[in-house]
């Protein structure tokens, strides 16, 4: 059996770090996943996400803030993965059929005081840091 397997990307607001990482796995192995994001308090994508997936090729004109609401009892997933302390803390513990828990730690860049192009750089990082990891799950075999 060849069905790709469900991840969904859980974070606090679904604006930055979720959508991200989804965007990227997708990109690198949407034909081994199937791939959502949501968030526990769902915010609108913050623009500098938008901004520094762009700068990579990455467009984000399909993605939309979810709530984790919609998925739950919903759709069985075979990852669940966290990208914030704060959804790992408050997810639900229990999801029918999720196989595999993992949290992934990043810092917030939308919580980053300081300029534009400051807050840019923070963006950058935390985005480098997300494809690292989609990198390292895509190897993982299937």
């Amino acid at each position: 059996m060849n069905a790709k397997q469900r991840v969904l990307f859980l974070c606090t607001s679904n604006s930055a770090r979720s959508q991200m990482a989804e965007a990227f796995l997708r990109h690198y192995a949407s034909e081994r996943f199937e791939v959502h994001s949501a968030g526990l308090e769902p915010k609108e994508i913050n623009p500098l996400t938008v901004r520094v997936m762009e700068e990579i090729g990455y467009s984000m004109a399909e993605h939309t803030s979810k709530g984790v609401n919609i998925y739950l009892g919903k759709l069985h997933f075979h990852y669940l993965i966290t990208v914030c302390d704060n959804a790992e803390q408050n997810c639900p513990t229990m999801w029918p059929g999720v196989s595999q828990h993992l949290h992934w730690s990043f810092e917030d860049p939308a919580a980053f005081k300081g300029s534009e192009e400051e807050k840019l750089v923070k963006f950058r990082e935390i985005r480098e840091q997300i494809e690292q990891k989609v990198l390292e799950l895509v190897a993982e075999p299937g």
